[in-house]
């Protein structure tokens, strides 16, 4: 019998919308249990949100890069690769012009540095295979491409 995964997250928001779309405050907290942060977040600037806050397109795009990266890790580690650090630089497009409004593209930079003698062929394997396997990166319709970059670190004189 499969196991199924449930997750959770609670939003509030309070306020008055009565003034209308111009005016109403889009503040509001995300709550990411069990004892993790709240986070305050608000829409985007674009839709009268605040700049000082993070916004849902942001959550999706760290989702998949989040994802992308411990699917990465997990595959390595299994593999024997030794990762010494990764970062990822992403973007998420939102053209308003094509309807119905969407995140229609989510390009993934990571940047990874492998131990002296890891063969980047196939580091490089192992980070499509991350994406095959990315649950978010299953999970949404965005177009997701990967650019990465492999760097193996210098040797460690004896």
């Amino acid at each position: 019998m499969a196991h199924v995964h449930t997750y959770r997250t609670a939003i509030s928001w309070s306020g008055s919308t009565a003034s209308g779309y111009e005016q109403y405050d889009r503040t509001h907290r995300i709550e990411l249990p069990p004892g993790a942060p709240t986070l305050t977040a608000s829409a985007d600037p674009a839709f009268r949100g605040s700049k000082e806050l993070t916004n849902p397109e942001q959550l999706l795009l760290a989702a998949a890069s989040s994802c992308q990266m411990l699917s990465f890790l997990a595959i390595a580690a299994r593999s024997g690769v030794d990762v010494l650090s990764y970062s990822d630089e992403a973007e998420a497009v939102m053209p308003e012009d094509d309807k119905p409004v969407r995140i229609t593209s989510i390009t993934l930079r990571p940047r990874m540095v492998v131990a002296a003698g890891s063969d980047i062929a196939r580091v490089l394997r192992i980070v499509e295979k991350a994406h095959h396997e990315c649950y978010i990166a299953n999970s949404v319709t965005s177009e997701i491409v990967i650019e990465p970059t492999v760097e193996v670190a210098p040797s460690i004189g004896v």
